[in-house]
C-alpha cells in the first residue's frame, strides 16, 4: 500500500486562515467611564447651546437695561460679542489638560461638570447684558475641559481595537445635548422664557456624584503616575508638547481645530437665530419661532450623531486625513448654501432651512474625526494637555473672526452674507491635510 505524502517525509504546504477578529468584551468600569464622558459630553453641549437658542429674546430684553437699543443689528453685534467672551472663556479652559495629566481624569472631570453647571444656572439672574457676558465667560471656562477629558479617559480605558468607535460615541453625546436643548426650548423656553432655560443648565452638577461613585481612572494612566513619579507635573505635561517630538502635530492639528471651530461658531451656532429671523419674516409667531429654533437645532444634532456613526467606518477605511476632508466639504457647502442663497430665499426659505439645519450637523461630524485622532498623536503624560491646548486654542482665532461676523451684520444689516463667507475657512483646511500626522491602523502610544 503507497504511503501518504506526509508518511514519505514530503513538504506539508499549510493555508493560513484568517479567524473572525473578536472584539475585547468591556468591563464595568470601561462601561462606565465612557457614560462619564458621555454624559458629561452632553451636558456641556447642552449648556453651550442653550445660549444660541435664547440669543434673540434675551438680547431683546437686556440691551434695552443697559441703554442700548435692541435693533437687528444690535442684537447681532452684541451676540457675536457674547459668543466671542464665551469663546475665550472655553479657551481658557486649556487649562483642565495639565490638570487632568497630573491629578487624574475623573477628578478633573467633575470640577469642569461643577464649574459649566453652575455659571450657566446663574446666568438665568442676569440682570443686563454685562453680567450675562461675564457668566457665559466662566460657564465657557468649565465647558473648556470636558471633550479632552472625556476622549482622554474613553482612548485610555477602553480596548485597542474599540476605541476609534467608542471616542466617536463618546462624541455624540455633545449633539444630543444640542437635541436635549433644543427640547427643553420647546417645552419649557417657549412657555416660560429665556431665563428658565438658564436654569435647567444648572442640572448637570447633579451628576458628579455618580461619577465619583462609580468611576474609576483609567489604569494607563495610574501606570503612568507610577512609572514617572514627581517627574509627571502639569508644567512637564503642557511645554513638552513644544519638543521637537510634538511640535510639528501640535501646530498644525492646532489650525484644524481653528478651521472646524470658525464653520461651527459662526454656522451651525448662528442656525437658530437664522430660523427665527426667517420664520418672522413670514409672520410666524413667537411660539410658533421658538419652536422652528428647536427643530433646527434638533435636526443639527440628529445629522450629526448620524455623522459619529460613519466617521470610525470611514477613518479606518480611508484614513484620518480624508475622512476630515470629506467633512470638510459638506460643511463648507452647507454653511454657504444655508446662509449664502437660502436665508434669502422669498418662498419656501423655512422648510429649506431647516433641510439645510440636518447638512450642517452632517458636516459638523468633521469634529468627532478629532476625538480619536488627536489621542492617537501623544503619549499618556501629555495627552489631555495636547487636546486641551490644541481644541481650545483655535477658540481664541474663532473668537476673532465670530466678532468680526458680527460687525458684518451691523454693516450689511444682515446675518446670512457674513456667516456665509466663513465656509472659505474650509478650503484654508483642505489645504493644510497633508500635513497631518497619519494615525490609521497605529496603536495609541503608551
Amino acid at each position: 500500500m503507497a504511503r501518504s505524502a506526509v508518511e514519505r517525509g514530503a513538504p506539508v504546504t499549510t493555508a493560513s486562515v484568517e479567524l473572525p477578529r473578536i472584539k475585547t468584551r468591556l468591563n464595568g468600569n470601561q462601561i462606565r467611564s465612557f457614560w462619564a464622558a458621555w454624559g458629561g459630553w452632553t451636558m456641556d453641549g447642552m449648556d453651550s447651546f442653550i445660549y444660541s437658542l435664547v440669543l434673540v429674546p434675551a438680547l431683546r430684553e437686556l440691551l434695552p437695561r443697559s441703554g442700548i437699543e435692541a435693533t437687528t443689528a444690535n442684537v447681532g453685534l452684541y451676540g457675536s460679542l457674547l459668543f466671542a467672551l464665551f469663546m475665550v472663556g472655553w479657551g481658557t479652559g486649556m487649562i483642565w489638560g495639565p490638570i487632568a495629566d497630573r491629578f487624574g481624569r475623573v477628578r478633573t472631570m467633575m470640577f469642569s461638570i461643577l464649574s459649566f453647571s453652575l455659571f450657566t444656572l446663574l446666568a438665568a439672574f442676569s440682570s443686563g447684558l454685562w453680567s450675562l457676558a461675564v457668566f457665559r465667560f466662566l460657564a465657557g471656562v468649565g465647558i473648556g475641559g470636558e471633550w479632552g477629558i472625556g476622549a482622554a479617559l474613553v482612548s485610555e480605558d477602553w480596548p485597542e481595537e474599540r476605541r476609534t468607535m467608542g471616542a466617536a460615541l463618546m462624541h455624540t453625546g455633545y449633539y444630543i445635548g444640542f437635541f436635549l436643548a433644543a427640547a427643553a426650548n420647546y417645552f419649557i423656553g417657549s412657555r416660560f422664557g429665556w431665563r428658565y432655560m438658564f436654569v435647567v443648565g444648572g442640572i448637570p452638577a447633579i451628576f458628579i456624584a455618580w461619577i465619583r461613585k462609580n468611576v474609576r481612572e483609567p489604569a494607563r494612566w495610574e501606570n503612568k503616575v507610577d512609572q514617572l513619579g514627581e517627574r509627571l507635573s502639569m508644567r512637564s505635561s503642557f511645554f513638552v508638547l513644544f519638543s521637537p517630538q510634538y511640535r510639528k502635530r501640535t501646530i498644525v492639528n492646532s489650525m484644524y481645530l481653528i478651521v472646524s471651530l470658525i464653520g461651527l461658531w459662526a454656522g451651525s451656532v448662528y442656525t437658530p437665530a437664522a430660523m427665527t429671523y426667517i420664520a418672522e419674516r413670514f409672520g410666524r409667531t413667537e411660539m410658533q419661532v421658538a419652536r422652528l429654533a428647536s427643530y433646527s437645532t434638533a435636526l443639527l444634532g440628529i445629522g450629526t450623531v448620524i455623522g459619529a456613526l460613519i466617521v470610525p467606518f470611514l477613518a479606518d477605511w480611508l484614513g484620518r486625513r480624508l475622512t476630515l476632508a470629506i467633512f470638510y466639504i459638506i460643511m463648507s457647502l452647507s454653511v454657504w448654501f444655508a446662509f449664502g442663497h437660502v436665508f434669502y430665499m422669498e418662498m419656501h426659505a423655512i422648510g429649506w432651512f431647516i433641510f439645510c439645519s440636518f447638512l450642517l450637523g452632517l458636516g459638523g461630524a468633521n469634529f468627532i474625526v478629532y476625538s480619536f485622532w488627536l489621542p492617537e498623536q501623544y503619549g499618556t503624560e501629555c495627552r489631555a494637555s495636547a487636546f486641551a491646548f490644541t481644541t481650545n486654542f483655535g477658540r481664541f482665532a474663532a473668537a476673532g473672526f465670530t466678532f468680526l461676523v458680527g460687525a458684518g451684520v451691523n454693516h450689511y444689516q444682515t446675518l446670512g452674507t457674513p456667516v456665509a463667507l466663513t465656509a472659505l475657512a474650509f478650503i484654508v483646511g483642505l489645504l493644510l491635510l497633508p500635513f497631518g500626522e497619519e494615525t490609521k491602523g497605529k496603536p495609541l502610544p503608551a
